[in-house]
């Protein structure tokens, strides 16, 4: 009876899901970065196309959202990256299904939605001047 080669560890299908998944973490983290700059930068737009003095303006919400979105893109790709290798790792020693189940990464994304909200809570809590 022959196996199924999905089934053994080797088969290069795995790797290239495993390769599948970590380039669309860094298409996220890019995007993240990418919109973050657009924020950061649409108060200084809006400013000069209003002609505001920038002392007039205080603190400025755009450009401090913006630093935590590029941030945040910069810690996703950080992640991916350590992820991607720990997938290979496991992959490598048989032992990916026992160490790497959905509850785990089930609790990674609670844990980054949290972050996230607590981050857009804290710049919505700072006091404004």
């Amino acid at each position: 009876m022959a196996s199924d080669p999905a089934s053994d560890p080797r088969d290069p299908r795995i790797y290239l899901a495993a390769e599948r998944t970590f380039l669309a973490w860094i298409r996220t983290s890019l995007a993240l970065m990418g919109f973050g700059f657009v924020i950061a930068r649409f108060g200084w737009f809006v400013r000069v196309t209003l002609q505001i003095p920038e002392q007039a303006t205080g603190w400025q919400p755009s450009l401090v959202l913006g630093s935590v979105l590029l941030l945040l893109g910069v810690a996703v790709c950080i992640y991916s990256a350590w992820r991607f290798d720990s997938h290979l790792a496991a992959i490598d020693r048989g032992d990916f299904r026992q160490k790497f189940s959905s509850r785990f990464a089930w609790a990674m994304s609670l844990a980054l939605l949290v972050i996230g909200l607590l981050a857009l809570l804290g710049i919505y809590l700072l006091p404004s001047k």
